[in-house]
């Protein structure tokens, strides 16, 4: 669905993305993850050929972009650094204008089109005010039903749950996984852990413009050869397993034994009791800090420079 080979741009002397190789599949949710100022939001408008790679090739639904994109935008859902849309025009008058320029279906359904989009995204009550009237959230929730008015094979959003309640976010990613069952591939733009974590099914992680590990989810969270067990029981835990346990926290142990059912089995027969166990899988957290820079804005003091 994408493949990119050696995608770079430059800014003048600034790198902003460098030699990325991109590979999302058909049905992937994908989640391309990395801090702000990463180079994340260059790599998904060169996608959409919104600007032009310094060097390298870009495919998309098997044509080259920007060369072809004319031929994949109908094919495509978009949302890029938050919606566009005339202020002071209703959310259903964007939306008419969108279709129509888009040319994503018949005019006599447009309507019923527009109306059926809009409650999958969360705002079929909407009213007739403008836009420029609209929360952040809802900004989002109407960039969101733009992409949606095509019934796209792929979609590439930015951010998409920026400005969302926790409620909304949940919304948007079972809305995503929904319509990735019924043949969409998404790929997603994000610096949220948990949102990629909780939705994705394949990752890439970008590091200052660098792509520097990409792969399934669960391949991502392999399992680091520890158990997690919960009990009331801890203090007769800590005795029998005496050496195993490598953290004890409110009566959850992280205990250094990867067989789960036989670890289980020795507990309940010294009459601990055991609420839950299960293998413990790295964090996609602990993955990207495993393999970017700091990736952080804090700027501390520097040594000759307080004051």
């Amino acid at each position: 669905m994408i493949v990119t080979r050696g995608l770079t741009k430059r800014y003048g002397p600034l790198l902003v993305v460098d030699q990325v190789d991109l590979d999302v599949r058909e049905g992937d949710r994908y989640g391309f993850l990395g801090p702000n100022g990463s180079g994340k939001t260059t790599v998904v408008r060169m996608l959409l050929g919104l600007v032009y790679a310094t060097s390298g090739d870009i495919t998309v639904l098997g044509q080259p972009v920007p060369k072809q994109v004319g031929k994949v935008l109908p094919s495509i859902g978009s949302l890029v650094e938050g919606p566009s849309a005339y202020g002071h025009l209703s959310g259903r008058a964007n939306l008419a204008l969108m279709d129509a320029a888009g040319k994503s279906g018949a005019r006599r359904t447009r309507r019923s089109r527009i109306a059926a989009t809009l409650d999958r995204v969360g705002l079929g009550g909407i009213d007739n005010r403008p836009v420029k009237r609209y929360s952040l959230g809802m900004r989002q929730r109407l960039g969101l039903a733009a992409a949606l008015l095509r019934t796209p094979k792929l979609l590439i959003l930015d951010e998409p749950t920026n400005g969302l309640d926790p409620q909304g976010i949940r919304e948007i990613r079972d809305l995503l996984i929904e319509l990735n069952a019924a043949g969409t591939t998404v790929f997603l733009s994000s610096h949220q852990l948990s949102e990629v974590e909780q939705l994705c099914t394949r990752v890439g992680i970008v590091d200052r413009g660098r792509l520097v590990r990409q792969d399934d989810l669960e391949t991502l969270r392999a399992l680091t050869g520890r158990s997690i067990v919960r009990t009331p029981d801890a203090d007769r835990a800590r005795e029998l397993l005496d050496g195993q346990i490598e953290l004890a926290q409110a009566g959850r142990l992280v205990i250094a034994d990867a067989d789960t059912a036989a670890l289980n089995s020795r507990l309940v027969a010294h009459g601990v009791r055991v609420t839950g166990i299960e293998a413990e899988r790295r964090s996609l957290e602990d993955v990207v800090l495993s393999v970017t820079g700091s990736g952080s804005d804090r700027v501390d003091v520097q040594d000759g420079d307080r004051p």
